[in-house]
């Protein structure tokens, strides 16, 4: 097994969009694992094709799916063909494609990807639960990474890895994000180096974990739960701590970036590290803290992240004032008001929000994406999130 995964992962790669599909006989959570959205990170794809073939279906409650990303770029062993897939997911851009008559393959591949997330949620049960699977271009512990609701906290901190915080921020149209604005628990599971058989290893064990939090298995019935358990603890070095991202590289379209060699995803920098290459120009770090998803890699357009650790009484204020809903007292504060009250968006005028913390905003849950030279739009998940049909779940 292991020579045929070692063999696979240096080339091209093709499957089916559906991976496996397992009914169990008793009604229960739908859990939905997306691997090779990017078609050089084919772990994920692996992985859940292995997992999915070693369980038996007496043993579930409800239904799991695997769902395979982009099936061109999985042939060709490349990131994207024209566009990043990952990068495509906001309603504008669903929109816009849906409406084209001339597709190119990575719009394509949404457009096929759209219909069968849909038929998912109109066949099937809630609570749903997401998980796209993912390597990185650096070495990597394994971490788990989330948009900042709640509810995908609290799923997360069952998983003996780091968790990350804030990344929509920085990034526009991941899957993730877009499922998340539709309320339901989604997570991104990074499971190490594209090239490492450990990858694959990894996301098998997530993917068991993930089955056992969510209701459809018992522990019983996933015979290495132990083993799986530790395996990512010891992968992780029994680092549990939830960061967020403080910083962002982004390489600019006529930029020649090029990452300096030896940078690990979670290594520590201090500000003034020179860490890559723009144009010839030396690039060092404007804050100091620990390098993140580090670009080794010729696609992509995020050249380097830098994160910082937070602490937990912060975390649980964070929960507290989302729950007596403290954001509402920011609309009485000029220059802010709501683009959308229900689905949690606001409108925030720059000249107010550079008196207003953004620590602040981040603690009421809110992240901001500038929509034009005088204001930004601030996204709250807490207020999309179906809370209500994961109250009853165990790990809430």
């Amino acid at each position: 097994m292991i020579e045929v995964y070692n063999k696979a992962l240096d080339s091209s790669l093709n499957v089916d969009r559906i991976l496996g599909k397992i009914e169990g006989e008793k009604p229960g959570p739908t859990v939905v694992f997306f691997g090779g959205i990017h078609g050089n990170e084919t772990s994920g794809v692996f992985a859940i094709k292995d997992a999915l073939a070693g369980i038996n279906a007496t043993y579930v409650k409800g239904v799991i799916y695997g769902v395979a990303g982009n099936l061109n770029a999985l042939k060709l062993h490349k990131r994207y063909i024209k566009d990043d897939l990952n990068r495509l997911w906001t309603k504008q851009q669903i929109q816009d494609i849906l409406q084209k008559t001339n597709l190119n393959e990575d719009e394509l591949e949404l457009k096929e990807l759209n219909t069968v997330l849909n038929e998912i949620l109109e066949t099937n049960t809630p609570p749903f639960y997401f998980v796209d699977l993912h390597t990185t271009s650096s070495k990597t512990l394994p971490f788990i990474t989330i948009n900042d609701a709640l509810i995908n906290r609290k799923f997360s901190e069952q998983f003996p890895v780091p968790i990350v915080l804030g990344i929509e921020e920085y990034l526009n149209g991941p899957l993730l994000s877009y499922i998340n604005q539709m309320g339901y628990v989604s997570l991104g599971f990074e499971s190490g180096q594209h090239d490492d058989f450990s990858a694959i290893t990894n996301s098998i064990a997530f993917v068991y974990l993930t089955l056992v939090y969510s209701g459809v298995l018992k522990k019983k019935a996933v015979i290495n739960f132990s083993k799986y358990h530790e395996q990512l603890k010891m992968q992780a070095n029994n680092t549990n701590d939830v960061f967020e991202v403080v910083y962002l590289h982004k390489i600019n379209k006529n930029e020649h970036f090029k990452m300096i060699n030896g940078f690990n995803s979670f290594e520590h920098i201090k500000k003034g590290t020179k860490l890559a290459f723009s144009n010839t120009k030396e690039i060092s770090a404007p804050i100091t803290g620990s390098i993140f998803m580090p670009l080794y890699q010729k696609k992509g357009s995020e050249g380097f992240f830098i994160i910082k650790s937070i602490k937990p009484f912060f975390l649980k204020l964070s929960a507290i004032l989302r729950f007596i809903k403290t954001d509402t007292i920011l609309v009485w504060l000029p220059g802010i008001s709501w683009i959308n009250k229900t689905e949690g968006i606001l409108k925030v005028n720059l000249s107010t929000a550079k008196f207003l913390a953004k620590p602040l905003f981040h603690l009421l849950g809110y992240r901001n994406k500038q929509i034009n030279s005088t204001h930004l739009s601030l996204n709250n998940r807490e207020r999309v999130a179906k809370t209500k049909i994961y109250k009853k779940e165990p790990w809430y």
